[in-house]
């Protein structure tokens, strides 16, 4: 299959559409190309735990954009907040959002990311997850209706950004690339493991 854009090393394809993940990559120094995965996030098997979903669509994301172009190293991400067993994914609206947000409200939860490696010309596949806890204020009512009127919840798994302009963010253990969807020491080993390596 010809490709329609150079993806010859050290250049890879971010199986991802999240201007996060983009930058996190760039100010890294990677050369990369961005095909969005054509994936529906919601359609995972029933019963996975949070974990499981991350992994299970990171590796979708990787697998339908690896089979189109089976000669380039593909790198996907999926990131899920877990309050207890119960995954949050993107908030489907504004009222979802708000529902997230109140339930996180003054608790510690699990931000879960799981990244997905693929070249499917050599049988390349790995996917490996990462688990940060995150502490959040309790928010007042005039607070969350502040937040969300600004939008910045929008395409975010728990309905809100660490790098925000108010995250609500008290406290964080693990890393704080994987809380903003990227953890950038796994994405730097498995693309170095593929022979990726950042050119600036």
């Amino acid at each position: 299959m010809s490709e329609p854009f150079d993806c010859t090393l050290p250049r890879f394809i971010l199986a991802s559409g999240s201007p996060r993940r983009q930058e996190l990559l760039r100010a890294a120094g990677y050369a990369f190309e961005i095909i969005a995965p054509q994936v529906d996030e919601s359609m995972h098997p029933p019963g996975l735990l949070p974990g499981g979903i991350a992994e299970f669509v990171a590796a979708a994301k990787a697998r339908s954009v690896a089979a189109m172009y089976p000669d380039c190293v593909v790198l996907a991400a999926d990131t899920v907040v877990a309050f207890g067993d119960t995954p949050l994914g993107k908030p489907v609206d504004e009222g979802d959002a708000r529902r997230m947000l109140a339930l996180l409200s003054g608790t510690t939860h699990i931000v879960i990311t799981a990244v997905t490696l693929a070249r499917s010309a050599e049988s390349i596949f790995k996917t490996v997850r990462t688990m940060s806890a995150v502490r959040m204020r309790f928010l007042t009512p005039a607070e969350a209706d502040h937040y969300l009127a600004s939008g910045d919840w929008m395409g975010k798994a728990g309905g809100y950004g660490i790098q925000d302009r108010d995250p609500f963010v008290t406290r964080i253990a693990g890393s704080h690339t994987n809380i903003v969807g990227l953890p950038m020491s796994v994405a730097k080993r498995l693309l170095a493991e593929a022979g990726v390596h950042p050119t600036a």
